[in-house]
């Protein structure tokens, strides 16, 4: 794909800013490399959104040549990209690949580093910004980032608009003690605004799409409070199991893995305040603001605001799976939760009294992620009074995964002489609407850290407020050990504890995907 064909990538590319980029991927031979961020790379470069003067740094404790990590990428793009290899576009990017091999805490080979990027701005003769993308378990994250501070990479260029940044995925701590002991750690070697806290959820086109929805519609705005608005559901359900998984989740669990990142940006883009500006600051304020007015979680066993469960053995798609303690890997006697369900009440003027029910769960009876708004039924009682009056509750359902897309619930009358009513969906989709090839999250993520772009990532005190609400359940559950974990059975929507949760409240979850 050539600017010629498409002389506009080449104007987005010059109104996006790109400056002259330095990428360097600790835990360049990992997994995450060469499914997401190799691909997504590759198609910035075919859409020539990458700045002319690009380089790419492997680092890892992996002995590799220069030729191997290229022909690595090579192969990550062929089996793992949105669009198919082009050589052309990908060989002058190739040309700029580079690996270093050292480990983590070795200050040498940063310091190799530097001197590499160095050679590099020498050449140009000009200094180039550096993007640190921190693809490694969080056991290493300290001296990765010790030694980025002593070799004097993250401190490079700092004050001018080509100061280093840093990217790092989550988790962002496994509690609040050990998330306020990362930014410390973080925060010693680089300013909030070099760091760019990654959740690819962020990314996603549907999750971007929420504050159009709510802010560029006037149909929605007026009517997204309490008077409303009787009940949120926020769904995140897998059918997969632990997969290759099992001793990084039986050490994790659903709320650290899911609830705790992904689920709390879905609900603070949901329920936050109109931000004044689409400044990222702005944007992020309002969202700290909504997670600070959360009420904490009543933690009673019974009667209580959490549900947590473990999936025994059961069909997934017909097929025969085993339970979670029978998974390879997994401690037979764990009580790690595979499932958690949350009530969560925002103590503000627009949402006092409104619950919002969150669920997330592996070897569930499908995958699906999306958020359904339930609005209060019509006042009166007009079509109430004859069972041919078949009415639904309007709903808005926020479809994120597999299927991108919007759908509303209404109710319409069947034609006929008869005044019969039923309920009828209106559905818009992204694939049928703007192509099925839409960019991925990473795409997304990466060209914003790029460019200095901070409103899809996660700020320092965001991490804090939302362990805040949730380190005193992981406190209660370590105390309980399984006592009070319910089971249901893998290819279910959850074990039974959880419906009553909703059902104490007068409400039910809806059968996500219909």
């Amino acid at each position: 794909m050539s600017d010629e064909k498409h002389p506009f990538l080449h104007d987005l590319s010059k109104h996006r800013g790109s400056p002259s980029t330095v990428i360097v991927i600790f835990g360049a031979s990992g997994d995450l490399t060469a499914r997401k961020l190799i691909p997504a790379l590759f198609n910035l470069s075919l859409d020539s959104l990458l700045p002319n003067d690009f380089y790419l740094f492997g680092f890892g404790r992996k002995t590799m040549s220069k030729e191997e990590f290229s022909e690595l990428t090579v192969t990550s793009i062929l089996e793992h990209s949105r669009r198919p290899l082009n050589q052309e576009v990908w060989a002058r990017i190739q040309q700029n690949i580079f690996f270093e091999t050292g480990d983590y805490d070795d200050l040498q080979a940063f310091k190799a580093l530097h001197n590499k990027i160095q050679t590099i701005e020498n050449n140009l003769g000009r200094n180039i910004q550096i993007l640190f993308y921190v693809s490694t378990p969080p056991s290493v994250f300290k001296p990765i980032l010790e030694n980025l501070g002593k070799s004097g990479l993250a401190s490079k260029h700092r004050g001018s608009p080509l100061a280093s940044k840093i990217i790092v995925e989550k988790p962002f701590g496994r509690d609040l003690s050990s998330a306020k002991e990362l930014n410390r750690i973080i925060s010693k070697e680089f300013t909030e605004d070099q760091i760019y806290r990654i959740d690819h959820y962020l990314g996603k086109e549907t999750v971007q799409d929420l504050l159009v929805l709510r802010f560029a519609n006037s149909i929605f705005e007026p009517i997204w409070n309490l008077k409303y608005v009787e009940y949120v559901e926020i769904t995140v359900a897998e059918d997969m199991g632990v997969a290759g998984r099992a001793g990084y989740y039986d050490q994790s669990g659903a709320l650290r893995d899911m609830i705790q990142n992904h689920m709390m940006q879905l609900l603070s883009l949901v329920a936050m305040e109109p931000p004044i500006s689409t400044k990222s600051e702005d944007i992020r304020d309002e969202k700290v603001k909504l997670l600070k007015a959360i009420q904490p979680l009543n933690l009673k066993l019974q009667g209580g605001d959490v549900v947590r469960g473990q999936y025994t053995e059961g069909l997934i798609h017909g097929d025969k799976v085993v339970g979670f303690r029978e998974e390879k890997g997994i401690n037979p006697h764990s009580w790690t939760e595979t499932y958690v369900a949350l009530c969560l009440n925002i103590n503000n003027w627009r949402w006092n009294g409104v619950p919002f029910y969150m669920r997330s769960g592996k070897r569930m009876a499908r995958r699906v992620s999306e958020i359904a708004v339930h609005f209060r039924p019509a006042p009166g009682s007009l079509f109430k009074e004859s069972n041919k009056f078949d009415l639904a509750q309007n709903t808005l359902v926020i479809q994120i995964q597999p299927d991108e897309g919007t759908t509303l619930l209404l109710n319409s009358k069947v034609p006929g002489l008869e005044t019969i009513i039923q309920p009828v969906k209106m559905h818009f989709r992204y694939a049928t609407t703007f192509g099925s090839n839409t960019p991925e999250a990473y795409e997304r993520l990466i060209l914003d850290a790029i460019i200095g772009d901070s409103t899809l990532f996660i700020r320092g005190d965001e991490t804090e407020v939302s362990w805040n609400l949730y380190s005193p359940i992981l406190e209660s559950w370590q105390s309980a050990k399984d006592h009070g974990i319910e089971t249901y059975t893998a290819g279910s929507w959850g074990p039974v504890a959880a419906d009553l949760l909703l059902a104490e409240r007068k409400h039910a979850w809806r059968k996500p995907g219909f």
